[in-house]
């Protein structure tokens, strides 16, 4: 990775509310960003993902820690000083000035000629897809319009560091698939270093480069979207990340005999036995510390109609372009995605199967993970 462009070192931020307990919003947050990188902040609601980006632009106090951009310590900075451009959640365009005034406006600083000013405004529009509502004012527009306008005018302007906070929120599904690749190519053809709020997967995985993960103000992983997915760092990244979500049981290890297996809640009638040849030597020394452990399984992973276990189907859905079924095994539910229609009626017996390398193995107490299929963590 080259040079990080942004830096968060330790940052916290705490809210102070009059007459009521504070606020830990954001807890020790570090985290670098290169240039030209995408990385996406992902979480629930109340997570700190927005705090923290409201914190680099400068509308929110930093209470501990330091950001950098560029090599310079802004934390103390007005926002207008920062080299950071931001398109807002809440759109915050300007209501006395039509759209094309409203991203002309960004490009001010600039002293542009007319010409290529109105080329600027009208590329973005059309990127964006507002080209037919350059000249209406904010108050005749849709959510979903005046969203887009807020981002073209961020996007405009020429900036160290662009912060999109939930850009495509409001708009309709088709739309929002288009415009995610429009928007994903124009920050990559420029090289533009961009920091992404949002709490759609599906959104983080098609724009970010990374996505930073964040759980109750805690960083809980950064990583690609691929590793988030396959070596989720502890159990909440694996049980977050994914959907339908991961499927997740209590076990107890059982070595011996050249035999590995997991109960999962100690019943015989739920348990994964391998041959010991089918587990690393480390990830087997790793369980051999562990009486219980967590067990992940993905449903994609779980191979339908082969008998390792049987279950009775309890629901069985066809998609479109993939089935989902649920099945209770002794007391549990475990979810399958399958790529084709399944056969398999309401209470009937289904055999599956998971193989060794499918399994993400978590500690029982912390949550950490332990292995990941046959490598350790």
């Amino acid at each position: 990775m080259t040079a990080a462009v942004l830096t968060l070192d330790s940052v916290d931020k705490i809210y102070r509310p009059r007459r009521k307990r504070p606020v830990h919003a954001v807890k020790a947050l570090s985290f670098a960003i290169a240039q030209g990188e995408i990385v996406a902040l992902l979480g629930s609601s109340g997570c700190g993902k927005t705090s923290t980006l409201r914190m680099i632009a400068g509308f929110e106090d930093v209470t501990q820690g330091a950001i950098a951009l560029g090599g310079r310590i802004i934390q103390e900075l007005p926002p207008a000083r920062r080299g950071v451009a931001m398109a807002f959640e809440g759109y915050s365009l300007y209501p006395p000035l039509t759209v094309r005034d409203n991203i002309a406006f960004a490009l001010k600083s600039e002293k542009l000629g007319k010409a290529e000013e109105s080329k600027r405004v009208q590329d973005m529009a059309a990127l964006l897809e507002i080209g037919d509502i350059l000249d209406r004012y904010p108050s005749s527009m849709s959510g979903g319009q005046q969203q887009r306008a807020s981002l073209g005018r961020a996007l405009v302007r020429k900036a160290d560091l662009y912060l999109l906070d939930e850009p495509m929120g409001q708009l309709e599904p088709q739309l929002r698939a288009v415009l995610r690749g429009r928007l994903k190519h124009y920050l990559r053809e420029r090289g533009m270093t961009a920091v992404l709020v949002t709490h759609d997967q599906t959104e983080a995985n098609a724009l970010a480069d990374r996505i930073a993960v964040m759980e109750d103000g805690v960083l809980q992983q950064i990583a690609t979207p691929r590793d988030l997915k396959e070596r989720p760092a502890n159990l909440f990244v694996g049980s977050f990340i994914g959907e339908p979500p991961m499927n997740v049981f209590p076990a107890h290890v059982q070595q011996g005999n050249g035999r590995i297996g997991f109960a999962i809640d100690g019943s015989e009638d739920l348990a994964f036995n391998y041959a010991e040849s089918e587990i690393a030597a480390p990830v087997r020394s790793a369980l051999a510390a562990h009486a219980t452990i967590t067990v992940g399984i993905r449903p994609h992973a779980i191979r339908l109609g082969q008998a390792r276990l049987t279950g009775k189907v309890l629901s069985n859905q066809w998609l479109g372009d993939q089935t989902h079924v649920a099945a209770q095994v002794a007391g549990r539910t475990i979810v399958a995605v399958a790529h084709s229609r399944v056969d398999a009626r309401i209470g009937a017996a289904l055999p599956f199967d998971v193989a060794a390398g499918d399994l993400h193995l978590f500690d029982a107490q912390s949550g950490r993970a332990i292995a990941h299929g046959g490598s350790l963590a």
